[in-house]
């Protein structure tokens, strides 16, 4: 297990938790690998049965169908063939989907984990939730929001797409837009959300620094991995995880460090976490912590720092802070690896790529992870004959 803490942004499995055996397998990741969240282990403590959560999940995954059309199924673990032929490698490629997903991307999945942990702390319908996002995450929030009927303040910036607004607004969303004020250090639009949180407002975004329960539903990602690999007795060598925030790396490591731990993986790929050129503010905290003299080189002041003027077509994930980058970093360090900072070219031709040979209609950002691979094969850092996943997240919208 790993030897960081929750307040480091490890959140891991419940103790006493094991791995579902095959005969619990089950189409919804919240039902399969319940008995891995830490929802379900707080419904369990304050007396719930295990039928009443999973009558839960299915109440609250039919209110999210109702609204987005479906709810929550493992997504496709498939080899890309063509893809793969035409960057001229001779390693499997494997692409995780999660473009058909709720709401587009994998976001869905961290903000329904929280629902469940609000549902169980049996929190009034009343209280407002808070996000800081215009894009796939508040996407996400605003169809769990009106999934379970609680009202959602989307803090956006002066720039945020206009059709983005609008479909928000049609979700019910109450949307505030954040302009920079004078002398002010650090995203407008996170500073007026963490304003309402402190005023009574609960964190429904998808950084496990502003609410580490979040981390719990995106676990359910990495658990889908982990399991596809146990069917098909193969682990692959390299995993590409493109990172802004940070929580989707964060969380799938952490589902598949815990998968290890309870036995039903043997070994775990290597994991590439990929950044933009234009924006690598993880990249830049990994240089100063392996360069770094003192004893906890993660609790040094000054590591995670503002990433100037971020840049790129991958623009979900142009976060200047990478807020989980703790656990990136621990893990990164664990395997002798260091993050990937993909070319801007190499952003731009990964998603040429992905619509000329595959049938997935996702969007730069996600198919960003394909980029980070195309820099590491060019750079000589990835062995052409390694085979290696990619996820592919965000819808073209």
């Amino acid at each position: 297990m790993a030897s960081l803490t929750r307040e480091q942004g490890w959140l891991g499995s419940p103790p006493g938790a094991t791995w579902p055996s095959a005969e619990t397998a089950h189409e919804n990741p919240f039902l399969q690998f319940r008995s891995l969240l830490w929802s379900y282990t707080k419904a369990l403590d304050a007396g719930w049965s295990d039928q009443k959560f999973v009558a839960t999940i299915q109440r609250l995954d039919q209110a999210v169908a109702d609204i987005d059309g479906a709810g929550f199924r493992h997504t496709p673990l498939g080899l890309a063939p063509q893809l793969n032929e035409s960057l001229g490698r001779t390693g499997s490629l494997w692409v995780k989907d999660e473009t058909n997903n709720v709401s587009g991307s994998h976001k869905a999945r961290h903000l329904f984990g929280l629902a469940l942990h609000l549902a169980v702390d049996e929190v009034p319908l009343s209280t407002p939730l808070a996000i800081a996002s215009c894009g796939n995450a508040a996407l996400a929030a605003a169809v769990i929001a009106r999934a379970t009927g609680r009202p959602l303040a989307v803090h956006v910036p002066t720039w945020a797409d206009p059709n983005v607004l609008d479909h928000l607004d049609d979700l019910g969303a109450q949307v505030r837009i954040c302009e920079r004020q004078p002398h002010e250090d650090g995203d407008p639009c996170v500073l007026r959300s963490r304003e309402v949180v402190s005023q009574g407002a609960i964190a429904f975004g998808c950084q496990g620094t502003d609410n580490i329960f979040t981390l719990d539903g995106g676990r359910t990602l990495g658990f889908e991995l982990a399991a596809s690999w146990v069917e098909q007795q193969s682990v692959p060598d390299h995993l590409f995880i493109q990172v802004g925030g940070g929580a989707l790396a964060s969380s799938t490591v952490q589902a598949l460090v815990d998968a290890k731990y309870f036995g039903a993986l043997s070994t775990l790929p290597h994991l590439r976490a990929v950044q933009a050129a234009g924006c690598a503010p993880l990249n830049q905290a990994f240089q100063k912590v392996a360069a770094s003299t003192v004893a906890e080189p993660l609790e040094a002041p000054q590591i995670m720092e503002p990433w100037p003027n971020p840049a790129s077509a991958a623009s979900g994930i142009l976060d200047d802070v990478t807020y989980d980058w703790k656990p990136l970093v621990w893990a990164l360090q664990q395997q002798n690896n260091q993050p990937v900072v993909a070319a801007e070219a190499d952003i731009v031709e990964a998603h040429r790529l992905t619509h000329a040979h595959t049938a997935i209609d996702a969007d730069p950002t996600g198919t960003a992870g394909l980029a980070g691979l195309l820099t590491a094969h060019a750079d000589g850092t990835l062995d052409p004959s390694a085979s290696a996943v990619v996820l592919f997240s965000g819808v073209t919208r």
